[in-house]
């Protein structure tokens, strides 16, 4: 995944297809090397992956500029998928990176906007509820002081309690009663806001999530947790077992949450509310899968190519680069 020589100048034409992940040292998701290995596949030397630590951009004569970290000038491409989990993104630094990219006229999968609604689970819950999706009653907060927020009135145990930008299922708990609630305030980190949630209890250890593309269920597993954890997410113990087709109510809420936050690929996390029905857990911006989810790497690969049709149908093209600049052949494609 890391760039070769960059001083050495490769094919003239740069990727127009681009994967942009996390910064280094970090390693890759999984799921994200396949999906890098399939767009190779499909679009051989159209397509990049890059790394948001190898960027720079800004304005040069009035004009949007893009360059790499190494100096050489970068035209917008034509389609971004962005693999960049949404929940760790700042607003001045990976936030302002993708808006540069969007406003110089590229098609970024998913937008910016979806990619904002998407990495706050309060701003989630907003436009799901908006939207008259199934959602659990939640109480978060902006600057109250936390210590003040347990107490509250309106808070009812037992509950769930979550920070707004957790991922993966860390800092996720069960309060069973306010009096726990009350005593474990003061040892909780408060880098972002929590939230505390509505317990629905005949989902505990246990959800669906379905991968969601351009509007279609792709596939869906249902999680489990190992013992009596609250969580079921694979990275906190959990288990995967491949379901698609067998809870098409649940696969239909899916998709209906993916639009609500503007998202074109999408994994939406459902809670068994009873039977039969289901409420929205939460709409993830950048899903992993599983090995055996065979189809969502195809899905996605045809979403992009979609979206190219989409712009060479409209005669949109991002602007070229400000001027001429080597380039250099990373492990999966041409970098600009």
């Amino acid at each position: 995944m890391d760039v070769q020589d960059r001083s050495r100048p490769v094919i003239p034409a740069p990727a127009d297809v681009w994967m942009l992940v996390v910064q280094h040292p970090t390693a890759l998701r999984r799921s994200t090397r396949e999906l890098a290995t399939a767009l190779t596949a499909a679009y051989g030397s159209r397509f990049a992956v890059w790394h948001t630590d190898e960027l720079l951009f800004g304005v040069q004569d009035g004009r949007l500029v893009l360059r790499t970290l190494g100096g050489a000038d970068l035209p917008a491409p034509e389609v971004v998928c962005v693999r960049q989990v949404a929940g760790p993104m700042r607003d001045d630094r990976e936030v302002t990176l993708l808006r540069h990219l969007e406003r110089m006229g590229s098609t970024l999968v998913n937008s910016v906007d979806a990619q904002l609604n998407s990495r706050n689970k309060v701003w989630q819950l907003q436009e799901l509820a908006l939207a008259g999706l199934p959602v659990p009653d939640t109480l978060s907060y902006a600057t109250a002081p936390l210590e003040g927020v347990v107490r509250s009135s309106h808070l009812r145990a037992p509950c769930v309690v979550k920070s707004v930008r957790g991922s993966r299922g860390g800092q996720v708990f069960l309060a069973p009663d306010a009096r726990l609630l009350r005593q474990v305030a003061g040892s909780l980190q408060q880098d972002a806001p929590f939230l505390f949630q509505e317990l629905v209890a005949p989902s505990h250890g246990r959800c669906l999530r379905v991968v969601v593309v351009d509007g279609e269920p792709v596939d869906t597993v249902l999680h489990t947790s190992g013992g009596d954890a609250l969580a079921a997410n694979i990275a906190q113990g959990g288990s995967a077992t491949p379901c698609p087709g067998r809870y098409p109510r649940a696969e239909e809420l899916a998709v209906r949450a993916a639009a609500a936050v503007g998202l074109d690929i999408a994994g939406v996390d459902l809670l068994f509310a009873g039977e039969d029905t289901y409420t929205v857990c939460e709409v993830n911006a950048v899903p992993g899968w599983r090995p055996f989810m065979t189809a969502v790497a195809p899905a996605i690969t045809a979403c992009l190519a979609r979206r190219l049709a989409d712009r060479e149908r409209s005669g949109r093209r991002a602007p070229a680069a400000h001027g001429a600049g080597h380039r250099a052949q990373g492990a999966y494609g041409t970098k600009g």
